[in-house]
């Protein structure tokens, strides 16, 4: 790499500090590799790095890492926004599930002042630490808690331990009052979403059957039945592709079997990245004595997204010709879709989920982002429940033996927490979350509409500290995401961003297209061939707020994550001069080679098949590495890797990042971020993201309020 491109950020940096105290970043190797896709030969230069046995790829990984931490440990501030973002994090108690279970509440929540997440138990009044991954850590390896599911009465709990957010889970049992934990330990366990008998005897789970590190790793995964107390290796197989010739799918699909504990009927889920499912049923002694006839109730194309049962009721959430959804109920044992009762019709709202409880179902909605809160009766009426502010349900969870729900809920001002709510639709803060000590009265949040080139009006959230100057000269770091009809960017506290705003500067969310805000045609409008409405949204949001004067070119960051790499990427290639700086977070960039990835083949609903003409068109528009042209004078940009991401490979961001180091024009940097000790961010520490948004943040300034 020459230093020419780094002078601009090398002058940036302490006067103490010269180029010479900053290694070089490495001038990756380059092998050409053809290949020939419908007539259209695609030439790759790097694909050595899909090899992570290669010999250059650790050295180019380690060299990549010293030369982005020397550079970003020496710009201007980040040792001060570091502080603050610790403060800001370490002050903040942060729930993230919560379940109820006979005369015991679990909430997983990361303590104030706590490196990770630690399950509790709740008994009265008294609440226990059950798993603690913290105490498993050494100094060279951290551990986290993956998932984990109580059993309806309480008394066990089955949960699911990965190393340095690998995400390559390994299930427990602990017996909830003593504490112990039973021998029983079943490995390939990730996603494993456990279902437990009504009697606490035993669960249905998935387990993998690829190799780590394929691209069979996620392929032909298996339910099966764990009885406790006995072996695991002999585990019966529930369901596998071509155990039952009456049920056949693809190796994609991951099949899930789930009990229900006020029901005698089990569910057999086949799932993939799409939000719809193929569901079937049978009753539940039959599917134990391993003689289960399944019946359909719903294929792919009938786009149901969720399911709930109430004795032999089933209750479903159908898109089909509803983009937002509307509520069915056919019989669980003789399902029929054409038959089916419409119990709530389609509204403005979209009906995202649902789940039973002593009084009726509650229902999580959405409109354009906000979350709505809804119960149905038993009287089949449905009622409205008033939250206290507008925010984001990140989770609802019920108990059918009791009324009321509970919810795990934040706004972008109001941090998280676990609130109650009663059979008379009173919303109360259960008081298991303290509120941290920030105060937020200096900043303000929000919402705005800027018009697509087809007019549409596209979300996006602003915050930011009162009294901003409409100059055009504030620092803006604006994120979006825009896949899978996932809401990403909906009302969540700021926390660390706050170090940012302290900055002056402006933090933004665009809800762009190919979410799921606007339900399921917000979604369509921006997947497959409609895919660049997904960055061209994005480049309208930063348009619009650069003509209102929150910000200019020269002062404007994006930011996504993981398929948020694919809107970062693009917009970057079609507008270079709209921004300063550009930060991806585990980003995907070159989707041409899924089939390289051990996530890849899972992916072809949401982005195309290679193999089909159509999807290999719709997987080049969105492959920012491919796009990248030699000479074009592209922004600053920082990438960022886990070495044991299995979500996104880590080949992605480290293609990127050479093909930019060689082909920008600029004089601006490329910087590779690589963690050595965590994967996709799930799994990974707060210290470990504290220093990740202090490296992120510190160079967007270094790019923009630098600039001045």
């Amino acid at each position: 790499m020459k230093p020419a491109i780094y002078g601009a950020l090398f002058a940036l940096v302490s006067c103490a500090a010269s180029a010479a105290d900053i290694p070089p970043a490495p001038v990756a190797r380059v092998d050409n590799v053809t290949d020939t896709y419908f007539g259209e030969t695609i030439t790759d230069r790097y694909r050595w790095m899909e090899n992570d046995q290669d010999a250059d790829w650790l050295p180019f990984l380690k060299q990549q890492s010293a030369h982005a931490r020397a550079t970003l440990d020496q710009l201007p501030k980040r040792d001060e926004i570091l502080k603050r973002i610790q403060q800001l994090s370490g002050d903040i108690a942060n729930p993230a599930e919560v379940q109820k279970a006979g005369k015991r509440l679990f909430y997983l929540q990361r303590p104030v002042g706590s490196n990770n997440f630690k399950l509790f138990v709740r008994t009265g009044v008294r609440d226990r630490v059950l798993v603690d991954p913290t105490t498993l850590d050494t100094k060279t390896s951290h551990v986290s808690l993956d998932w984990w599911r109580a059993s309806p009465d309480g008394s066990k709990l089955v949960y699911g331990l990965s190393k340095d957010g690998s995400e390559d889970s390994v299930l427990h049992i602990m017996d909830v009052r003593t504490g112990a934990v039973l021998k029983e330990r079943i490995a390939d366990t990730q996603g494993a979403a456990p279902s437990w008998l009504a009697d606490n005897s035993g669960f249905f789970y998935n387990q993998l059957t690829g190799k780590v590190n394929t691209p069979e790793r996620y392929l032909d995964s298996q339910a099966r039945f764990h009885k406790l107390g006995t072996d695991p290796a002999k585990d019966p197989i529930v369901m596998k592709r071509g155990l039952d010739a009456a049920i056949q799918y693809d190796k994609i699909q991951s099949p899930l079997v789930i009990a229900s504990a006020h029901s005698n009927v089990a569910v057999l889920l086949l799932t993939d990245v799409r939000k719809e499912k193929r569901i079937y049923t049978a009753p539940l002694a039959e599917v134990l004595r391993g003689i289960a006839k399944w019946k359909q109730v719903a294929d792919f194309s009938d786009e149901v997204t969720d399911y709930s049962l109430r004795g032999f009721d089933l209750y479903l959430l159908s898109n089909h010709k509803h983009p937002r959804g509307r509520l069915l109920k056919t019989s669980a044992l003789a399902p029929s879709l054409a038959s089916a009762q419409e119990v709530i019709p389609e509204s403005s709202l979209v009906l995202q989920s649902l789940t039973p409880a002593k009084d009726g179902f509650y229902i999580r909605a959405m409109d354009g982002g906000i979350s709505k809160l809804q119960r149905l009766s038993l009287d089949g009426k449905v009622s409205d429940i008033a939250l206290p502010f507008e925010g984001t349900l990140r989770t609802l969870d019920t108990d059918g033996d009791a009324p009321g729900a509970l919810i795990i809920f934040t706004g972008w001002l109001q941090p998280l927490g676990i609130w109650s709510v009663s059979a008379d639709g009173k919303v109360t803060d259960t008081g298991i979350t303290p509120k941290p000590g920030i105060d937020v009265s200096a900043y303000t949040a929000e919402r705005r509409f800027a018009s697509a080139k087809d007019g549409t009006q596209i979300p996006y959230t602003l915050i930011y500290k009162k009294g901003l100057k409409l100059d055009g000269k504030n620092p803006a770091f604006i994120q979006a995401y825009g896949s899978y009809g996932a809401a990403a960017y909906t009302p969540s506290f700021a926390g660390r961003t706050l170090a940012l705003v302290d900055q002056g500067a402006v933090i933004g969310y665009a809800n762009v297209r190919g979410g799921g805000e606007f339900g399921r045609e917000w979604h369509r409008a921006g997947q497959l061939e409609n895919k660049p409405n997904t960055w061209r949204d994005l480049i309208a949001v930063c348009e619009d707020m650069q003509a209102k004067g929150y910000t200019s070119p020269a002062y404007q960051a994006i930011g996504g994550r993981s398929a948020g790499g694919i809107t970062m990427g693009r917009a970057m290639e079609e507008r270079p001069d709209l921004f300063a700086a550009v930060v991806s977070g585990v980003g995907w960039h070159n989707p041409l080679r899924y089939v390289a990835e051990q996530n890849g083949y899972g992916e072809e609903p949401e982005w195309g098949a290679i193999a089909d003409p159509s999807g290999f068109k719709a997987l080049k528009s969105i492959d920012s590495y491919q796009q990248v042209v030699d000479g074009a004078k592209y922004p600053a940009v920082l990438l960022t890797t886990g070495v044991t991401d299995p979500r996104v490979a880590p080949f992605h961001p480290a293609k990127m990042a050479a093909r930019l180091q060689a082909a920008t024009a600029s004089g601006k940097p490329v910087l590779l971020r690589v963690d050595f000790d965590a994967g996709h961010g799930m799994g990974s520490t707060r210290a470990q993201q504290d220093v990740e948004a202090a490296d992120t943040y510190a160079f967007i300034l270094s790019q923009t309020k630098g600039a001045q």
